[in-house]
């Protein structure tokens, strides 16, 4: 092994690679998302966001901190490589959450993942919610602790606007409807477009990540997120919600709901800005 693979399993949690099969891919990719919380305080910071893929070890591994997409499916395809699960970039846009009558920006990047003769989507880095492994599949499902199931559908023609393929999601309940995840298609990312797409997504005024802070982390039962002072756990139970009524119990949660090493500056120049 790599110092670097090592380094990341110890952070991840894991003894030694993975196997290059569905398993293992499955395997690495709940192993990081329960140690590696998604998170945008650097762009709450006034900070950008480094892609290098060094800039990416230091903060993720090293630091004990955590990222969002185009961090975390940086490292994760660069790990995968090394275990023997090659992969490559895809784009897309996320529909949950946005207004129906818009189309919102190709801001999420994720891996479409080799094995085999079989191609697999890998996602180590959604912060909406926990997307487990999938086949590039017409309508492949897969359930996952929080009590969603995700489907995978293909929805358009190639180089359609809305994306080729689509992944969905439905709570627990045959009355529940199907949600958009986000819609992708497979053409061939280069490094200039996920620099563009980071760039626009981490510095933008007024979008989603530059007006909250939003943390997330996979619980071995189930999803845990954080908005600004409120966070929220999902389980195949239900969800329950409470407030974070002081600086110190939003520096609490950060800490211990999502793993994450703030250092100190850091904690108290964000949770002013939230208790002003």
């Amino acid at each position: 092994m790599t110092p670097e693979l090592s380094a990341y399993l110890a952070r991840i949690g894991l003894s030694g690679p993975v196997s290059a099969t569905p398993e293992g891919l499955a395997r690495a990719q709940r192993a990081h998302r329960e140690a590696i919380a998604f998170e945008n305080l650097d762009p709450m910071l006034g900070r950008p966001i480094e892609l290098d893929p060094a800039a990416i070890r230091a903060k993720l591994v090293d630091a004990g901190r955590g990222g969002y997409c185009f961090e975390h499916n940086g490292l994760f395809g660069a790990m995968l490589a090394e275990m023997g699960l090659p992969s490559r970039p895809l784009l897309g846009r996320v529909w949950l959450g946005a207004e129906p009558s818009t189309i919102p920006p190709r801001t999420h990047t994720l891996r479409l993942v080799s094995i085999g003769d079989e191609m697999w989507l890998g996602d180590a880095g959604f912060g909406a919610a926990w997307v487990p492994p999938l086949p590039l599949r017409d309508g492949a499902t897969a359930q996952t602790p929080d009590g969603f199931t995700h489907r995978l559908r293909r929805a358009d023609v190639p180089g359609s606007l809305r994306g080729e393929w689509l992944l969905e999601r439905q709570a627990a309940g045959a009355a529940s409807p199907w949600e958009p995840q986000y819609g992708f298609d497979l053409t061939e990312v280069a490094e200039a477009d996920l620099a563009m797409a980071n760039h626009w997504t981490g510095t933008r005024p007024q979008t989603r990540f530059t007006s909250a802070c939003i943390v997330s982390i996979v619980l071995p039962d189930g999803f845990a997120a954080l908005r600004d002072r409120a966070v929220s756990i999902q389980r195949s139970t239900g969800r329950e919600a409470h407030a974070l009524d002081t600086p110190d119990a939003w520096r609490s949660a950060i800490a211990d709901t999502f793993r994450i090493r703030l250092p100190d500056a850091d904690a108290r120049a964000l949770s002013a800005k939230l208790y002003a």
